[in-house]
């Protein structure tokens, strides 16, 4: 059995593999990418010409474009951070495992939590006027209950970031849910499947889109509590980074730790893409042929 299995999934795999390679030589024949190129061409032009050559007065405590690369690539940074440091890649790989943990809880309990807001009304009648009372409360506010609750100096920071993480998965994973058409669940139940089996063959599938949308969001979001909690209490990390070289006057080590957090997180957004296209080929497939008409 498992080894009639396994042609077939070698035959899914080369043709994903395919069908990815089909959407990059797409996407690279488009204008896509090099509008992209533009678009951080005009933004780094702009920050050397009004910084550096026409010196303007908004930003002239503001480090130059060609300062911040000089730090950022030089083996003797006058900050003591670059790429040739062992504390710039420490702080990234601090702030990724507390992304990586309070992200998994977030995963972990807010989609189970969505697909239950949307699946079940008694469940939502309970849980989601809560839901949204609390949703709303930024996440500089449960500070201080977080340093009251959770002793130590990494544990809040994650709770921080989980929090945020949580709600947008939650309530995207339900909007996700609600907006299966109602004829999917009405065909499934005249063949006679029972509701669990909807759920797992149904409502589980129907909702994955907009989960993994959710994702995207809560991902991003997750970012931006982190960096927010790492500044108030975080030891280690970029957040840390930004927040003690602004204290400290160290503005290249700033824009440096600005820049790496945008790029960490366009990389753990893409993941999460990935990761979709890999559980939804179908879905992938549907796009592939939207493009080729």
């Amino acid at each position: 059995m498992e080894a009639a299995l396994q042609p077939s999934r070698a035959s899914g795999a080369s043709r994903l593999f395919a069908l990815s390679l089909f959407r990059a030589a797409k996407w690279l024949s488009s204008p896509a990418p090099y509008l992209m190129l533009l678009g951080y061409a005009l933004l780094l032009g702009s920050w050397y010409l009004s910084v550096q050559v026409l010196k303007l007065p908004r930003f002239a405590e503001m480090p130059g474009l060609t300062a911040v690369l000089h730090e950022w690539f030089s083996t003797n940074p006058t900050y003591g951070v670059s790429i040739h440091t062992p504390v710039y890649y420490h702080h990234i790989l601090v702030s990724c495992r507390r992304i990586g943990i309070a992200f998994a809880l977030a995963t972990g309990l807010g989609v189970p939590t969505g697909l239950l807001l949307g699946w079940s009304r008694t469940f939502k009648d309970y849980v989601f006027p809560l839901f949204e009372m609390l949703r709303p409360i930024p996440i500089l506010a449960w500070v201080p209950l977080a340093i009251v609750m959770l002793p130590g100096s990494e544990l809040p920071i994650i709770y921080l970031t989980f929090l945020a993480s949580f709600f947008a998965t939650a309530l995207n994973t339900m909007l996700g849910v609600r907006s299966i058409e109602p004829s999917y669940v009405l065909a499934a139940q005249c063949l006679g499947a029972p509701r669990w089996q909807i759920f797992r063959h149904v409502v589980v599938p129907g909702a994955l889109p907009f989960i993994f949308t959710g994702l995207q969001i809560s991902i991003g979001v997750a970012w931006f509590s982190l960096v927010a909690a790492e500044m108030i209490s975080g030891q280690f990390g970029l957040g840390y980074l930004i927040n003690t070289s602004y204290t400290t006057v160290e503005y290249p080590t700033l824009v440096i730790a600005m820049f790496t957090l945008g790029i960490v997180g366009y990389f753990s957004s893409a993941a999460v893409r990935l990761a979709g296209n890999l559980l939804m080929t179908w879905r992938a497939r549907q796009l592939a042929m939207d493009g080729l008409e």
